[in-house]
């Protein structure tokens, strides 16, 4: 809002741009050293497991929740921050106390539109989750998740049951995923209207 135009341009292509690639690089946590006693912590680290999958999807979303941050951001009127900026509020003041919570409601839309995303992503976590389908409480240990299980496993699915029980997971990753869509949607249409209303 308030950088040169040459620099919001290239931070906005650069964003635009992230949340299109799949990031699929292995990241090694380690946190085992000096947090090993905590069981979330324990266990060896392999590269693959649960906190990578992890990383990975934030690494892949967060340039969505920014981008479209901004468009919420950018659609708070104008008068909102004037009317900051005339009763002596700095940028960075009338930026933190009148631009973000005007937008907050938007700002959440964009995570859950991020969650949504997060949770259908597939090639990216099937590669770095480890495809072990047990539960573990630590963090460092290999896992499953629905779309890694369906990407997987369809393919080599022999039997009724188990065709069904894969079609079955698949209907709760559409409705999850349907459900986040929805909401983060009405959230960023709150307060795109909220803006439409104070303009006008």
């Amino acid at each position: 809002m308030w950088s040169p135009s040459a620099i919001t341009r290239c931070a906005c292509a650069a964003c635009d741009m992230g949340s299109s690639l799949s990031m699929t690089a292995v990241i090694f946590p380690a946190l085992n050293k000096p947090f090993g006693y905590l069981p979330i912590f324990k266990g060896p680290s392999y590269g693959v497991g649960f906190f990578t999958a992890g990383i990975v999807l934030a690494i892949m979303v967060i340039p969505y929740i920014i981008s479209v941050s901004r468009e919420v951001l950018l659609s708070v009127p104008r008068d909102q921050r004037e009317a900051a900026l005339a009763v002596g509020s700095t940028r960075w003041e009338s930026t933190w106390k009148v631009v973000v919570p005007f937008a907050k409601t938007g700002i959440m839309g964009s995570i859950f539109l991020a969650l949504a995303r997060a949770l259908g992503e597939t090639m990216a976590v099937t590669m770095v989750i480890g495809n072990t389908p047990k539960i573990a409480a630590s963090l460092f240990a290999p896992g499953y998740s629905i779309a890694a299980v369906i990407a997987n496993e369809f393919t080599e699915a022999t039997g009724d049951l188990y065709l069904q029980s894969l079609i079955a997971l698949g209907l709760v990753l559409f409705l999850l995923t349907f459900i986040l869509n929805g909401l983060a949607r009405l959230l960023i249409l709150v307060t795109t209207q909220k803006g439409s209303g104070v303009s006008n």
